[in-house]
């Protein structure tokens, strides 16, 4: 392998389809996105099996338009990097498929990159990085991890959730409040307009030692102050904004103890902060602050890599292709996938 490599990355583990271009030695060259959300809006959630048909349809064109919008050709493409796992079956099949057989056609080797690595790692495509080693705190819509990072692949995951990621918590309380999908944005939207002083909620595991998590509870406590709500006619916009406010604040708080705890286990104060729910202004200002009073530092990825995409799966991967690692044809898809199995770089 030489010290430049250009390598196309492909996510498609659940309902963003995402391509990049990444050269290591000029950085990210193109990338572009592809969203569901309209697909699955009606049924207020991922459908899966329309996921990875809508995969298979977008995929080809996406690819020829990130190659176009680089102005590069295939013959000049050194790797292929494609989500291998954790994810949907289907979709993780129809972007593994492609990306294999774009690889042996164009003679390049491919790696499959462990999805929650490429969030973890998506802060490294800013200008300003983290250096190693420093505590990752990973939350989306399927994971809540917080996570001791000393290199690419040296991974030790300190703290997990016990039953429904944040993500998954704020999914599950804008569907309760009927605000639609996706949710966690629309219940932070509305909690700008809530009360902060009508409700206080539980701040779950707070209260015992450890960095596992737990927002199951939270849920079923935000369902009660709705029920009871509309048991007492009082179920109108402002009372949605104030549940949304408390939930929010709730959320947010347990995370910045839970990081506050993990950076003091490890006697570290370099924290980083990635996956989709890392776009909520409140838990980005809980952390900035608990760094500030630190006087350490907090890393984010840009607003448009939290989410799935194409951007953080071309970076992984080309670390992987740079030292020299490689998957054969016979490719799999791994839709459940410890970050503690992978390999140090």
């Amino acid at each position: 392998m030489t010290d430049s490599l250009l390598v196309l990355g492909i996510e498609s583990s659940c309902d963003e389809t995402g391509v990049a271009l990444y050269d290591t030695q000029k950085g990210l060259i193109a990338h572009n996105l592809y969203t569901q959300i309209e697909l699955h809006a009606q049924y207020g959630g991922v459908v899966p099996e329309l996921a990875s048909r809508d995969h298979v349809l977008k995929l080809t064109p996406l690819i020829q338009k990130t190659l176009d919008d680089a102005s590069v050709t295939p013959q000049e493409i050194n790797g292929v990097a494609y989500t291998s796992g954790p994810g949907l079956m289907g979709a993780l099949l129809a972007g593994a498929s492609v990306a294999r057989s774009l690889a042996y056609a164009w003679k390049v080797p491919a790696v499959g990159v462990h999805h929650m690595e490429g969030h973890l790692l998506a802060p490294m495509l800013e200008d300003t990085q983290p250096e190693f080693p420093f505590i990752c705190l990973l939350i989306s819509g399927g994971h809540s991890m917080i996570i001791r990072v000393d290199g690419i692949g040296q991974y030790k995951v300190l703290g997990d959730t016990l039953d429904d990621a944040a993500g998954e918590a704020f999914d599950k309380t804008a569907k309760m409040l009927e605000l639609g999908y996706p949710g966690g944005p629309k219940v932070s939207a509305l909690a700008l307009q809530g009360n902060t002083d009508r409700y206080k909620f539980p701040r779950p595991m707070v209260d015992r030692p450890g960095l596992d998590m737990s927002f199951s509870g939270l849920k079923t406590f935000t369902l009660n102050t709705w029920l009871k709500a509309q048991k007492e006619n009082d179920a109108t916009d402002q009372t949605k904004a104030d549940i949304c406010r408390a939930f929010e604040l709730a959320v947010a708080d347990t995370l910045t103890i839970k990081c506050k705890r993990a950076l003091e286990q490890e006697g570290l104060n370099r924290l980083v902060v990635s996956g989709g729910v890392s776009a909520n202004r409140e838990i980005r200002a809980k952390l900035d602050a608990l760094m500030k009073k630190r006087k350490g530092e907090a890393f984010y990825p840009r607003l448009e890599f939290c989410t799935d995409n194409g951007a953080m799966i071309a970076y992984a991967g080309a670390q992987r292709l740079l030292a020299g690692e490689s998957h054969d044809l016979s490719f799999a898809a791994t839709p459940r996938w410890s970050l503690e199995e992978l390999e140090a770089v």
